[in-house]
């Protein structure tokens, strides 16, 4: 089950996650594993991409997981 929507917004925004990596001090691989929804990022972390990108929050989940 894909839990977050992560890829796309960066698709959206035509941002990469290596990109997304450098500005949070993050490794490449520990991005792309949150992309592919291997891993979770924590909340902070999706508030500081939220800000980054001027997104929601919201807009990262998938609304069938809020059901």
């Amino acid at each position: 089950m894909k839990l977050n929507r992560l890829k796309v917004i960066l698709a959206e925004h035509s941002k990469t996650s290596k990109w997304l990596a450098k500005e949070l001090g993050k490794s490449e691989s520990t991005v792309s594993r949150w992309c592919t929804n291997e891993i979770q990022p924590s909340v902070e972390t999706f508030a500081q991409i939220a800000r980054l990108l001027k997104v929601d929050i919201k807009d990262f989940f998938n609304s069938t997981m809020l059901k």
